[in-house]
């Protein structure tokens, strides 16, 4: 069964991934079963109080599944999840792998503005939220994001008070009855392993997030290399303390992948140290992945309360450049060893080495996980540059799809003809293929690991009447590394300040994340010779502190996670 607007890859292609053994043509939910037949009563899913064996994981999804099937999803169907860390969230991915039901994993912090457009685009027939998040009413975003799409398009909720109306996802776990007999009857309509599995969301450089469609071949293989690459054993104890909503936490290697070896994934809501430390000293964590901005708050902590987190070998870092002097800082402050990432929800992951020399892990963000991940660094007109020379990556293979979900006109800008994606980042490779990323030719703000669509901002700041002219830049900050600045040139005779600015994005319904910072107002906008904004001056005229300019209140939490 395919999915309008999905891009598979090239025939030949697929059969020859096939027999290299990259995908194993299983899909995800009859894995589940061969993780529950080999770690039986070995814990597996730990969230608070609640814990999970490999069994139980997997009898609770077949619950949930046939829950889910009662309540009218059926396979090909599309629903759209914005969850937190819990151990609802795993046990939904795995029962919708179960089905053949694909799940777009949106982010907490996301609001009308996001939801509404990935419920379009996606068609989901149901959304997925939490009753409430942070003190924030997830049940009334999702039923206008479900009356917005219309269709009998569904609301179920996880969290203690339900509305009336709308369905408890909690009562749909009706463990009762035979496990066998339910595990035959879900065995005898699962999807196959070329089917999407889920829909990741790009960081996005033109408008609104561009969805993923990740197939359970591909997706599975992120993983089961990511953990192979780093390590990963029956032994391992992931700490996910950044959303697993993304890649990096969930497969990259992340939960995925300590299930798939024995292992056990720890879920925590947020990254904050010393509860992130006191779990790593009391479930004996081995592997946790963190942003720049998290793990040099981490590497502080450490300093000062001298936590007992002897268990940790491995910290990734990724979704943010490190100089190699921040990477000293942190290899030197942070518990366990550093390891670099450099990847992306489009398919490419970067690793360095557990046993590279600590030169390469920090001057490096590591290698690909396949020798089939094939990799240009090209010039502007897509030659390629000798080793060690800069230049724009391309990349294509096992993992990395073939285009966006129902985006053909971005695809023909993203992608060239004969299927190189078409990343967005200027690196650097070593003789022996390590990747240094340089910079980027995308149109990106790294807020904290979030990439941020300037476009999309400056869209909406087109809208208020105010604003005759916009552009938006990074502005430097000193823990997120970046923040949005809105450079303004005001409509004649009106005024604008910032509070007006972040209320008008509140309103519309926009995540926080993404709503300005700073505000510059200008005369002009800067112009290169041929009449375009030259961002290249606007960058630097924020990075200056004599501009005048409004800065925000105390920036708020970045959602955070690279990929």
């Amino acid at each position: 069964m395919t999915r309008t607007g999905f891009v598979p890859w090239p025939e030949h292609l697929a059969r020859e991934y096939v027999a290299k053994g990259y995908w194993r043509q299983r899909p995800l939910g009859a894995l589940m079963w061969d993780w529950a037949e080999a770690y039986e009563d070995r814990v597996a899913l730990v969230d608070g109080p609640h814990r999970l064996t490999y069994r139980e994981l997997a009898e609770t999804a077949d619950a949930l599944a046939e829950g889910l099937a009662r309540t009218g999803l059926r396979r090909g169907d599309n629903i759209l999840v914005q969850l937190p860390n819990c151990w609802e969230f795993i046990v939904l991915v795995l029962a919708c792998a179960r089905l053949g039901v694909a799940p777009v994993l949106a982010l907490p912090p996301h609001r009308e503005h996001e939801l509404t457009h990935l419920a379009r685009l996606a068609r989901v027939t149901a959304v997925v939220a939490p009753d409430r998040w942070r003190g924030f009413d997830h049940q009334t975003l999702a039923e206008d994001v479900a009356r917005d799409r219309g269709d009998g398009c569904r609301v179920l909720v996880v969290g203690d008070t339900v509305r009336p109306g709308l369905t408890d996802v909690r009562t749909l776990l009706d463990r009762t009855g035979d496990p066998a007999a339910r595990r035959r009857r879900l065995d005898s309509s699962a999807p196959a392993a070329d089917e999407v599995l889920l829909f990741l969301l790009s960081g996005g450089t033109t408008g609104l997030p561009k969805i993923i469609a990740r197939t359970h071949n591909d997706y599975e293989y992120n993983a089961r290399r990511s953990g192979e690459v780093c390590g990963y054993g029956e032994d391992t104890v992931y700490l996910a303390v950044l959303p697993v909503a993304h890649n990096f936490a969930l497969a990259s290697p992340g939960v995925l992948a300590a299930l798939m070896c024995g292992g056990r994934a720890v879920l925590m809501p947020s990254p904050q140290a010393a509860a992130a430390f006191a779990a790593i000293e009391r479930e004996r964590v081995t592997v946790t992945s963190l942003v720049p901005a998290v793990a040099r708050r981490w590497a502080q902590a450490a300093v000062a309360g001298r936590p007992d987190t002897s268990s940790l070998r491995i910290c990734q870092v990724g979704g943010s450049v490190l100089s190699a002097t921040e990477a000293a800082e942190l290899m030197a402050g942070l518990p366990g060893r550093l390891q670099q990432v450099f990847g992306m929800a489009e398919g490419l992951l970067n690793y360095t080495r557990p046993d590279d020399p600590d030169d390469t892990v920090l001057t490096t963000q590591g290698r690909p996980i396949c020798v089939d991940d094939e990799v240009l660094v090209v010039d502007e007109k897509d030659v390629p540059v000798p080793a060690g020379r800069p230049g724009r990556l391309l990349t294509r293979g096992p993992y990395t799809p073939r285009g966006y979900f129902a985006a053909p006109e971005h695809n023909a800008r993203a992608f060239t003809p004969d299927g190189w994606y078409r990343t967005g980042d200027v690196v650097r490779r070593d003789a022996v293929g390590n990747l240094t990323v340089e910079g980027r030719t995308k149109d990106l703000i790294n807020r904290g690991g979030e990439k941020i669509s300037a476009d999309e901002v400056e869209e909406l700041l087109r809208a208020l009447p105010q604003v005759a002219e916009v552009a938006v830049v990074p502005s430097p900050h000193r823990e997120l590394g970046e923040s949005v600045c809105a450079c303004v040139v005001l409509t004649a005779g009106r005024t604008l300040d910032l509070s007006e600015v972040r209320r008008s994005f509140h309103e519309r319904g926009v995540a926080s994340f993404k709503t300005p910072e700073v505000l510059m107002l200008l005369t002009a906008l800067p112009r290169t010779p041929v009449g375009k904004t030259d961002k290249k001056e606007l960058r630097k005229l924020a990075g200056e502190a004599h501009v005048p300019r409004q800065p925000a209140a105390p920036a708020q939490p970045a959602p955070l996670q690279p990929f």
